[in-house]
């Protein structure tokens, strides 16, 4: 069977977290932690980069960061994974659910100012796959509105908008280290602070509420408990198996490019003969290469092309469930606007297999398979 998803491996990766283990340093904010920190901070051009146990956790920092309360309101497309608002459920606010657009499966910009009330504190697009949203819209409608504005670039890292790297638009971006993503340490993720103003608040938050932070770098004598926190540092043995992959960032990144790039050459001529759609990246946009998909017509014949596949020993997979069907998104948000791609064309997507070390030659048979599915 080909995998959909092989979590990237790098041989340095044992090495690095050996010496984590021999230096007797493998809680947080260790040496490697360091490290990815600042690659982050120097590939991006963020203010300040905080490594995290998840990306869900970096976003329920965002929130804590954002001074999110009850009966606050929340915009953020329901087409997104449920830590997307779990972030803010978890504050006691209510997420916002407007609909996508269909051409990259991102909020709909043009939907957002009309789901706007007294109540909303923020607005939380969502990158999907690795290609930006409409960022120059948001960020003007929650300037003129007084919003948050909070990047689930989860999917992000390494793809850009008009030349920003994404989670470095708003004020803060939330990226994903988990195994299914580009770079990965397992479970892991990256607060991304674009405002200075916000870097010590953010590191007591990380820290349990203490200013320990500050007491490492030798800015005080003792540190003490000073505000509310939790404990969102990952280990440094996590962070060493990441930081052997971001020294061949590029190199990954290449690679994943080069298959997406197969995929597309293969399936447009299926596209052109109008039996499936192919993922649209907008102009301004530079895509990481996170996922390739197809759209089929309709749930029916997208649930027959994953039998298809797996028949043909290939592991394709569809994605979320629109966040304001299920029974939690009922119970903790509501959905303004009308649903009219949200569902329809979540139906229909379908994820070919995507990680860095699939080789091209099976590529093509991924896409023979397609083709055979469609004759």
């Amino acid at each position: 069977m080909i995998n959909f998803n092989v979590p990237p491996y790098v041989e340095t990766s044992l090495e690095y977290i050996q010496e984590c283990v021999k230096n007797q340093k493998i809680c947080g904010d260790g040496a490697y932690t360091h490290k990815c920190s600042q690659w982050i901070e120097e590939r991006t051009g963020t203010t300040k980069c905080l490594l995290t146990t998840s990306c869900t956790h970096a976003t329920e920092l965002a929130a804590l960061l954002s001074d999110i309360r009850p009966g606050d309101e929340v915009i953020m497309p329901a087409y997104t994974f449920v830590s997307t608002a779990d972030a803010f459920v978890l504050r006691g606010a209510v997420p916002v659910f407007v609909d996508i657009r269909p051409d990259t499966m991102n909020i709909d910009e043009n939907q957002i100012e009309a789901a706007i009330t007294e109540k909303t504190r923020a607005i939380v697009p969502v990158h999907y796959a690795g290609v930006a949203c409409e960022m120059d819209t948001i960020m003007d409608i929650a300037r003129r509105h007084g919003l948050v504005v909070i990047e689930d670039a989860a999917q992000g890292i390494l793809s850009y908008y008009k030349g920003k790297a994404l989670g470095t638009i708003g004020n803060f971006g939330c990226f994903s280290f988990h195994e299914t993503k580009n770079y990965s340490m397992g479970e892991g993720g990256a607060l991304l602070i674009r405002d200075e103003k916000d870097v010590e608040e953010a590191e007591i938050i990380r820290e349990k509420g203490t200013n320990r932070s500050k007491y490492y770098r030798g800015q005080i004598d003792k540190y003490t408990w000073i505000n509310y926190g939790s404990s969102y540092l990952p280990s440094d043995m996590n962070a060493a198996y990441l930081y052997a992959q971001l020294e061949i960032a590029d190199q990954i990144n290449n690679a994943r490019l080069e298959i997406w790039d197969r995929y597309r050459e293969n399936l447009t001529p299926l596209a052109e003969a109008g039996k499936i759609l192919l993922p649209t990246v907008p102009e301004g946009c530079v895509h990481n290469a996170h996922m390739f998909y197809i759209k089929a017509k309709d749930i029916e014949e997208r649930t027959a092309f994953i039998d298809h596949m797996k028949e043909n020993g290939i592991l394709s997979v569809f994605h979320y469930i629109p966040l304001h069907t299920a029974p939690a998104g009922q119970k903790f948000g509501r959905f303004h606007g009308e649903d009219r791609y949200t569902t329809s064309e979540s139906e229909r997507l379908a994820r070919l297999p995507m990680y860095y070390g699939l080789d091209l030659g099976t590529v093509d048979y991924i896409c023979e398979a397609v083709k055979k599915f469609y004759r």
